[in-house]
C-alpha cells in the first residue's frame, strides 16, 4: 500500500513538470496595434505662439518610431534636433501658422492605416501626420464712419482719447473692426448710444446716439481655448450736441407686462415738458370692445432718457389688444428744445413675449439652426412642385449666433419640408386649445425677382390647419438685403404635440433666393 502511495506521488509530479514545461513553450504573440494622442486633439491641435503640445505614441507591437518636426519653428523639448524616437515627446512652436508633425512607425507584425495614415513601403510601416495650428496674439482694428443722409458711409471719425468727434443727436454712425488671431467673440460697449452693447457683433454695424454729452466706446474681441483677448478703449470718443431737426417718435412698445408703455424718440426729452393730460389711450380688445383707460403717469426713464413710460390706471393690456397712442399738442420736447409734434392713433407693436422655442424644457426644435443638417428638414414628397427647391445652412448671414437656413425655390417651384431628429423622428412642440399663439420667423431676401404669389407658409401636424395666411408673402416692396420679422396669429385645434411643416411657393420666372432664421412661437395672452 506504501509504495502505490508513493507511486501517485511520483506520478503527479511528473506531470506537473510536463504542464510547467508546456506552458513555458507557448509562444505569445504581441498585436500590432496604432494608437496616437496629443494634449490638445479635443481642440484641432490648436495653440498660441510660444505654447506646446505633448505627443504620445501609444501603440502596441512598435519595432521603431520617429518624430519629425517643423524646422525653424518649433523645438522638440530636451532634443537639439528636429527629430526623436521618444514614445512621448512634448513639441514648442515658435511662429504662427499651419505645421505638420510626422510621425513614422515600423511594427514587428502586419497592421493597416487608416484614413490619415500611409503605408510607404510595406503593411509594417506607417506614416502620419498630425496638422498643428499656431496662433498669434489676438489683434483687433477698429474704425469709425459718419453716416451720410443717403445710408452711405460718410467721413471717418477720429479715434482717439478726448477727440469728441461731434455728432447731432438722433444720428447714427458706423463701427467696423478686423481681427488677427482668430478670436470667436466680439463686443461693442457703447455708452449713450442704442444698442448699449453689442454682443456678438457683426464686422459692421450702426448704431444711433440719442443722448446729448461726451460718450466713451470700447471694443473687445477674445477666444477662450487657446486663450487670448484685446480690448480698445477710447475716452470721449463722440459728443452729441442738440439738433434743431424735428424730433420723432420711432417705436411705441410694452415697457412693462401689461401695465406700461414706452414711447421711444428720436432723442432726448425733456422732464420739464412732460404733461399727462396731453396723453390719450384707446385699447380695441379681440372682441370689438373699445377701452378709453385712465392713465396714472407719464415720466422720462431714469435709464434712458429718449423714452417716455405711460403707467396704467386699473386698466391692463393683452397680446390679442390692439393698443394705440395719441399726444394733443402741448409743451412736449427735448432737451434741446425741439417741441414734438401731436400724433393720433400710434400702435403699440412691440408686446413682452417668451419666444417658446427658445426654452428647451417646451421643445428640442432648433429654431436658430444653429446645429441643423439638412438631413433635420426633409422633402415631405408631395411631388411637383413642391421639390422644386434647394436647402442649406449658410454662415454667409445669420439674424443671431452664426448660421440661418438658405432657401431657393425654383422658377415656378415650391417647397415642403417637415423636422425630425438624428433617427428621423418628428421633432415636436406641445399646443393648447383654446389659445391664440404669434408664428413667426425672420427673413433675409436676397432675390424675390418679380413676385406674383411667391411666400412661405407654416403649418403643423398632425392637427393641421391649411387656411393659415402667408408668412411672409414676397412683393415688390418686401425688403432687400436686410432682416425683416414675419409673423402671423394662429390657433390649434386640439391639445397635444404638433410637428412643424414649412411650405413655399415661386409663382415666377425667376429663382427666389432668401435666407430663414429664428423661428418663434409666442402664447399671446387674451382679454377674459
Amino acid at each position: 500500500m506504501k509504495n502505490i502511495g508513493i507511486f501517485k506521488l511520483i506520478l503527479f509530479m511528473a506531470l506537473v513538470l510536463v504542464a510547467c514545461s508546456e506552458e513555458e513553450s507557448v509562444n505569445l504573440v504581441e498585436p500590432s496595434h496604432r494608437a496616437i494622442v496629443t494634449s490638445e486633439m479635443n481642440f484641432d491641435n490648436t495653440i498660441n505662439v510660444g505654447g506646446h503640445i505633448d505627443f504620445a505614441d501609444i501603440s502596441r507591437g512598435v519595432k521603431s518610431r520617429t518624430w519629425t518636426f517643423p524646422e525653424t519653428v518649433s523645438k522638440i523639448s530636451g532634443s537639439d534636433t528636429n527629430t526623436s524616437s521618444e514614445d512621448v515627446v512634448k513639441g514648442f512652436f515658435y511662429t504662427p501658422g499651419e505645421y505638420n508633425v510626422t510621425l513614422n512607425q515600423v511594427f514587428k507584425g502586419d497592421v493597416y492605416p487608416n484614413e490619415d495614415s500611409a503605408m510607404p513601403n510595406n503593411s509594417r510601416e506607417i506614416d502620419t501626420t498630425i496638422v498643428v495650428t499656431v496662433l498669434g496674439a489676438v489683434e483687433a482694428s477698429i474704425k469709425a464712419h459718419y453716416i451720410n443722409d443717403d445710408g452711405s458711409t460718410g467721413d471717418e471719425l477720429t479715434l482717439s482719447d478726448n477727440a469728441e468727434n461731434e455728432i447731432t443727436a438722433s444720428k447714427a454712425i458706423r463701427l467696423s473692426y478686423t481681427t488677427e488671431g482668430g478670436p470667436i467673440s466680439f463686443v461693442w460697449n457703447l455708452p449713450g448710444a442704442k444698442p448699449i452693447q453689442i454682443m456678438d457683433a457683426a464686422p459692421e454695424v450702426d448704431v444711433k446716439y440719442s443722448k446729448l454729452g461726451s460718450w466713451d466706446l470700447q471694443f473687445i474681441t477674445s477666444r477662450t481655448r487657446p486663450g487670448g483677448a484685446d480690448t480698445i478703449n477710447v475716452k470721449k470718443f463722440i459728443k452729441v450736441i442738440p439738433s434743431t431737426e424735428p424730433v420723432t417718435l420711432d417705436r411705441v412698445f410694452e415697457k412693462e407686462a401689461q401695465t406700461k408703455i414706452g414711447l421711444e424718440f428720436s432723442r432726448e426729452m425733456d422732464p420739464a415738458t412732460v404733461n399727462k393730460n396731453n396723453f390719450s389711450l384707446t385699447i380695441e380688445t379681440a372682441g370689438g370692445a373699445v377701452l378709453k383707460p385712465v392713465i396714472r403717469s407719464v415720466l422720462v426713464d431714469s435709464e434712458e432718457g429718449n423714452i417716455l413710460i405711460i403707467e396704467l390706471d386699473n386698466e391692463i393690456m393683452y397680446n390679442d389688444d390692439v393698443v394705440k397712442v395719441s399726444y394733443i399738442p402741448g409743451n412736449l420736447g427735448t432737451l434741446d428744445a425741439v417741441a414734438s409734434d401731436a400724433f393720433t392713433d400710434a400702435v403699440l407693436t412691440d408686446f413682452i413675449k417668451e419666444n417658446l422655442f427658445e426654452d428647451p424644457d417646451f421643445s428640442n426644435i432648433d429654431s436658430s439652426f444653429e446645429k441643423s443638417e439638412v438631413s433635420n428638414w426633409p422633402y415631405l414628397w408631395w411631388g411637383a412642385p413642391w421639390d422644386g427647391y434647394s436647402m442649406s445652412f449658410s454662415f454667409d448671414q445669420a439674424h443671431s449666433g452664426s448660421k440661418s437656413m438658405y432657401l431657393e425655390f425654383d422658377p415656378n417651384g415650391g417647397m415642403i419640408i417637415g423636422n425630425t431628429d438624428a433617427d428621423g423622428n418628428n421633432i415636436t412642440f406641445p399646443t393648447e386649445k383654446g389659445f391664440k399663439y404669434e408664428m413667426g420667423a425672420w427673413i433675409y431676401a436676397v432675390d424675390v425677382g418679380t413676385p406674383v404669389t411667391s411666400n412661405i407658409r407654416m403649418f403643423w401636424r398632425p392637427s393641421t390647419d391649411w387656411g393659415v395666411p402667408d408668412n411672409p408673402a414676397f412683393s415688390a416692396t418686401t425688403p432687400i438685403g436686410e432682416w425683416f420679422y414675419t409673423s402671423v396669429v394662429v390657433s390649434f385645434s386640439a391639445d397635444g404635440n404638433e410637428s412643424f411643416m414649412i411650405r413655399g411657393q415661386n409663382v415666377n420666372s425667376e429663382t427666389l433666393k432668401f435666407y430663414m432664421d429664428d423661428l418663434a412661437l409666442y402664447k399671446l395672452t387674451s382679454r377674459p
